[in-house]
């Protein structure tokens, strides 16, 4: 490995099936007012609200509830989560639900003693915070985004049609516990299993192709990429399979809990086009994703070929026998363009809505980051989304 890293982090994970009732344990930590945040109601009809209401009240808690967190929270609905809990003076944000509702209590737990206006200090500037943040727990029931154990929050501007990630650096602002219970994501839709599956290895990807040193974090990565293979097929005939369930959970934490990051510089340009995709027609973020994913590193493929050769061999077994470097790179994303199929994951971005004349628009909102084998021009990213149509 070459350069200089730190690493710490610090949110304490719960998980299993017995796992919610560890929040008897976080609770009496923080004091009495409790902002519950959750998405568009599935938790009410599956019994988590009452569960988790049960117990708020056990511990004495005050509660005020911040509902309908939509799946690509928009700045709108930051705003009025703002005054929600500027009004309840919370000492903790408690997060039930997906990654975006994990996302957007992060986005609340800077802004609620923010004298600025959150969008233009946050995901304009890039700033970090200077005021007091607010404490944030999660129990998740969607997995994908990895977000509730990192720094992360995605917002949607819905009038300029932006949809920007924040990585904070402060490590204040990852949740201070998170609870993983496999169980509770028993219930998803087929169609957001498969799209958070592939949110999942995206972001292993996302780590995996940078760097030419023998990096071990590339190791780690390679067995996450298998493990979650493995466990997707089963999971995509049987979604109901517990020990596939949890695997994936699992995976999901670790692939973007920075681990897999340390000593690397990271490229993540899917991300990037997969969110201006998003900001334009605000489908599932991991549909977003797959869409742009193969047109993009069939692109930059010749650039890093080695990684390329790699990554068909070591995670999608590619015979290397009598083949060239590049037949053998080719060959490795053929075969996940095949696990693609097999999912039932967006393959054009027609399918979510996009159309040609959204291109240059897509392109215009779609953020140019260093860190892989090649930083993309105007003009390429344009040539990248008409391939993805």
């Amino acid at each position: 490995m070459l350069g200089n890293f730190a690493y710490c982090n610090p949110t304490k994970l719960y998980f299993g099936g017995d796992s919610l009732n560890a929040l008897n344990a976080e609770l009496p930590k923080y004091g009495s007012n409790v902002v519950f945040i959750y998405g568009g109601g599935s938790i009410q009809k599956n019994g988590i609200y009452d569960a988790v209401v049960e117990i708020l009240k056990k511990n004495g808690k005050n509660i005020a509830e911040i509902s309908g967190v939509m799946p690509n929270p928009t700045l709108a609905k930051l705003y009025e989560g703002v005054e929600i809990a500027r009004s309840h003076q919370p000492d903790l944000l408690l997060a039930v639900g997906g990654g975006s509702v994990c996302d957007y209590a992060k986005a609340v737990s800077v802004s609620v003693n923010c004298q600025e206006d959150p969008w233009e200090k946050y995901y304009l500037r890039f700033e970090e915070p200077d005021c007091k943040t607010i404490p944030v727990g999660c129990v998740l029931t969607m997995v994908g985004t990895g977000s509730e154990m990192n720094a992360g929050a995605v917002i949607t501007n819905q009038e300029t049609k932006q949809k920007i990630g924040h990585v904070f650096a402060s490590e204040e602002i990852m949740p201070k516990f998170s609870i993983l219970n496999p169980q509770f994501t028993l219930t998803l839709p087929h169609d957001q299993m498969v799209a958070g599956i592939y949110d999942i290895f995206n972001h292993i990807c996302e780590q995996y192709f940078s760097g030419e040193d023998d990096n071990t974090s590339d190791y780690i990565s390679e067995g996450l990429m298998r493990s979650l293979l493995h466990a997707s097929r089963i999971a995509n005939q049987n979604p109901q399979d517990y020990e596939a369930r949890s695997n994936i959970m699992w995976t999901a934490t670790w692939a973007l809990n920075t681990l897999i990051s340390r000593g690397k510089t990271t490229d993540w340009m899917v991300h990037m086009l997969g969110q201006a995709v998003g900001g334009y027609t605000n489908a599932t973020h991991g549909m977003t994703l797959s869409a742009v994913s193969l047109p993009y590193y069939r692109y930059i493929m010749p650039y890093g070929l080695a990684k390329f050769k790699r990554f068909a061999i070591h995670v999608w077994n590619v015979n290397p026998e009598g083949k060239s470097d590049r037949q053998i790179a080719q060959e490795g994303l053929k075969v996940m363009e095949g696990w693609m199929n097999e999912l039932g994951l967006a393959m054009h971005i027609t399918q979510l809505g996009a159309t040609e004349d959204m291109i240059e628009g897509i392109a215009d909102v779609t953020a140019v980051l260093e860190g892989g084998y090649k930083p993309l021009q105007r003009e390429e990213i344009i040539r990248i989304l008409r391939e993805s149509l």
